[in-house]
C-alpha cells in the first residue's frame, strides 16, 4: 500500500499519515529498520479494519487486530508484542491518544527456551571456516559479547587501542555501554581500519566519504562526516543511497550478509545446531559464568538492564544436570 492519508471514505492521494509517524520516529531517533517496521505493521492494522482512519478507531479495534495475529494469524509472541509498539506508538505520540489497559488481548504464547549455546570447540570450529571481514565480526560477537547491529554501527572513534575498550553507543534502549577489546583480536583490528582508511582515502579523492551522523549532527558539525572518527568500522563494499535523505554514502556492513557466511561455516563445520550470529553472544555470556566471572559482571557486558535476563545463562549452565551422576552410571554397565 503506497503512503497515503486515510480518511472514513478510504484512501485519498495526500500522503498525511504515515509521513506524521515517520516524523515522529525521525524524531525519536528510531532506526531505519524501526521505521519500516512500524510503517507495514500501521498499514495491517489499516487495512485489516476496512481502511477505517486510525482517529475513527481505539483499543477495541487494537484488541481486535492483535488477538487476530495470535488466534489465526499464528505468530510467535515477539511478532504480536512488535506489532503491538507499532500501534501504541501510532495512538500515543502520533495521534496522542492514549489507550486504555489492553487486557482483552488473547496473549500469543512465548516458548520458555533456553538460548542455543556453542561450546568452545565448537566456536572454534566456526571460526575456524570463516574468512576476512566475516570472520573478524563473527570473533568480535564472540570476543565481547555484542549485538549483531551493535558490532556493524561502531564507529572507528568508538575503538579504543589504548585501554582495549570498545564504546558501544545507542545499544538496545539508547544505552551506551564499554565492553573489552580482546587482545587477540587488536592486531587483526588494526590491520583492517589500515585497509578501511585506504577505502575512506579513495573516497575522499573521488568527492565523496562522507558516512551519516546521528542525532543530525551534520548540521551541527558540517563536513564532521568526512572525519575518519565517524567512518564505520565496517563499510560495505559499494555505496548506497540514504532511503531518509536520498544522499549517496558508504553505509555500513549489512547483517545479512554476516548471517549467510555464518550459516555456510556452520554447514562446513559440520554443526547441527541452529546457531546465528546472535549465538555467539550467548556462548560468550556462558562461557564467562563457566570461567567463574560474577553475573553482575557478565550483566554490565552484555548491557542487560535486569539481571533476570542474564540469569537465563545460569540455567544453560545447569542443562542435563551437570554435577549430578546419574543413577545408570553408577550401575556399572559398561
Amino acid at each position: 500500500m503506497a503512503d497515503a492519508h486515510i480518511s472514513s471514505g478510504g484512501i485519498s492521494s495526500s500522503p498525511r499519515l504515515l509521513d506524521q509517524v515517520r516524523g515522529k520516529i525521525r524524531l525519536k531517533h528510531y532506526s531505519l529498520r524501526t521505521e519500516q517496521t512500524y510503517l507495514d505493521w500501521i498499514k495491517r492494522f489499516i487495512r485489516h479494519h476496512g481502511k477505517r482512519h486510525p482517529r475513527e478507531m481505539g483499543a477495541p479495534e487494537v484488541e481486535a487486530f492483535l488477538t487476530y495475529l495470535a488466534v489465526e494469524g499464528r505468530v510467535a509472541a515477539s511478532t504480536q508484542n512488535q506489532a503491538k509498539s507499532a500501534l501504541l506508538f501510532l495512538f500515543r505520540e502520533v495521534l496522542e491518544v492514549e489507550l486504555p489497559w489492553l487486557d482483552n488481548v488473547q496473549q500469543a504464547k512465548a516458548p520458555r527456551r533456553l538460548p542455543v549455546v556453542l561450546t568452545r570447540e565448537e566456536v572454534l570450529a566456526l571460526l575456524g571456516r570463516l574468512h576476512g571481514t566475516h570472520w573478524l565480526v563473527a570473533s568480535l560477537l564472540y570476543g565481547t559479547g555484542m549485538r549483531v547491529m551493535e558490532c556493524l554501527r561502531l564507529r572507528v572513534k568508538d575503538v579504543d587501542f589504548g585501554r582495549d575498550e570498545i564504546l558501544i553507543r545507542d545499544g538496545k534502549g539508547f544505552k551506551d555501554r564499554v565492553t573489552m577489546l580482546p587482545a587477540t583480536l587488536a592486531v587483526p583490528l588494526r590491520d583492517h581500519l589500515a585497509h578501511v582508511r585506504a577505502l575512506h582515502e579513495r573516497d575522499l579523492s573521488a568527492g565523496g566519504g562522507e558516512t551519516g551522523l546521528p542525532y543530525a549532527l551534520d548540521r551541527k558539525y558540517p563536513g564532521a562526516g568526512k572525519d575518519w572518527g565517524w567512518q564505520y568500522v565496517f563499510p560495505a563494499s559499494a555505496l548506497s543511497m540514504d532511503p531518509r535523505s536520498g544522499a549517496v554514502r558508504r553505509h555500513h556492513l549489512l547483517d545479512h550478509c554476516i548471517q549467510r557466511a555464518m550459516k555456510q561455516a556452520l554447514r562446513d563445520a559440520g554443526l547441527a545446531k541452529p546457531a546465528t550470529p546472535h549465538t555467539l553472544r550467548h556462548s560468550f555470556a556462558t562461557h564467562l559464568l563457566e570461567s567463574g566471572y560474577d553475573i553482575r559482571t557478565v550483566q554490565e557486558l552484555l548491557g542487560h538492564s535486569d539481571v533476570k535476563t542474564t540469569m537465563i545463562y545460569t540455567h544453560v549452565l545447569n542443562r542435563g544436570g551437570r554435577g549430578v551422576v546419574s543413577p545408570i552410571d553408577r550401575m556399572g554397565m559398561a
